[in-house]
């Protein structure tokens, strides 16, 4: 064992006192040689490149951010995109760039400086593999610093496959951007906030939550516009979907939703919320426990697995409050609950609370409407 405070003894370190001039200069010519394939050596060896070099490359990424839009049918942006443009221009005062799959686009905000219309055949736009072979090669072509999707349903579908393909870590479901490089996620069904922090990764994947940013306003202003070919996934095909038509508002971005519960006791009775929502104009939801027993489809599911809604008015009937459902109705301007359990957890975070029997309230109000 050496003793604390001595060098180690020249048997087990080389001795330059006695090396050559000669050997000197060799070993220079090896240093030299090695230096110039470091970044070669580790990157074989499974090793981050020094963090010299590493931030080397990332001061040469300018920052420029594209934010992907969800896909429509329309000729206007959806909601969420409206919203992930907001939260895009508080990362930074670069470029913002939107990449959209319609051609028929005619307004987008203000803040917006080009757009990117994706080439793709079909239908396959609403395929995951498209939209991710869509955004690596738009972020091969430009070399955005960030890169922004909504945390839809949409956007989930595509943010890991795209996440790994470009090789960094996405972070998900951002209520908050505090910098270009810190942003605020929730945890726990929303019970805690969490401070994340992207650390040493030239490009940032974010998805947020549409109900935490205000939406941008569209001005039929022109920008530069340009198509990107999108190159094919042959190994999925587009067959057909399935849509719900209806003619209330959609439920994601409705200003009224009314939500039935367990409470409701049968889909049958979900007429009298129905009746409740077409006098003020608004949307109809669910909670799982509605869902799981069969009441309504699961796309009118509201909650952590569900939609998440911020709507100005919500209306809780018959839903006893599990922290599953709050977290997605939970940011709501005013929450009325009806429930005749005192006692349901709905009324810890309801506005306006109604200690009855459904079956009579719901009646009497949409009566009195």
């Amino acid at each position: 064992m050496m003793p604390v405070g001595q060098p180690p003894s020249s048997k087990h370190s080389p001795n330059f006192k006695h090396s050559t001039p000669q050997t000197i200069l060799t070993m220079i010519s090896l240093l030299r040689t090695a230096a110039s394939s470091t970044n070669f050596a580790l990157r074989f060896l499974g090793c981050r490149p020094p963090t010299s070099a590493f931030h080397h490359q990332q001061q040469q990424r300018a920052q420029s951010t594209l934010v992907v839009a969800e896909p429509t049918d329309g000729s206007t942006l959806s909601p969420s995109t409206l919203s992930a443009i907001t939260a895009a221009s508080k990362l930074h005062s670069g470029p913002i760039s939107l990449l959209t799959f319609s051609s028929a686009i005619v307004g987008v905000p203000s803040s917006i400086s080009s757009v990117i219309q994706a080439n793709a055949n079909g239908n396959s736009s609403l395929l995951a593999e498209t939209i991710t072979n869509a955004v690596v090669a738009a972020n091969k072509k430009y070399g955005y610093s960030h890169i922004v999707a909504s945390a839809t349903k949409s956007g989930a579908n595509y943010i890991g496959r795209a996440g790994a393909q470009l090789g960094v870590s996405p972070i998900s479901d951002v209520v908050e951007v505090l910098s270009e490089d810190t942003f605020v996620r929730p945890l726990y069904a929303g019970n805690a906030l969490a401070k994340v922090i992207a650390k040493n990764s030239p490009l940032k994947l974010i998805s947020v939550r549409p109900t935490a940013f205000d939406k941008a306003e569209v001005e039929n202003e022109s920008v530069a516009t340009e198509s990107l070919d999108v190159p094919q996934f042959e190994h999925t095909e587009w067959i057909m979907e399935s849509v719900s038509k209806s003619e209330r508002p959609d439920l994601s971005s409705a200003s009224v939703v009314v939500s039935g519960g367990r409470g409701m006791k049968s889909g049958e009775n979900f007429v009298l919320l129905e009746a409740l929502a077409d006098k003020l104009g608004g949307a109809i939801g669910a909670s799982r426990a509605a869902v799981d027993a069969g009441f309504v489809p699961n796309d009118m599911q509201v909650g952590q697995t569900g939609k998440v809604v911020a709507p100005d008015l919500y209306i809780a009937v018959g839903i006893s409050g599990a922290i599953q459902h709050l977290s997605g109705m939970k940011d709501s301007k005013t929450i009325v609950a009806i429930n005749k359990d005192g006692d349901a957890p709905i009324f810890q975070v309801a506005d306006f609370g109604l200690k009855a029997d459904l079956f009579d309230a719901v009646p009497e109000l949409t009566k009195n409407l």
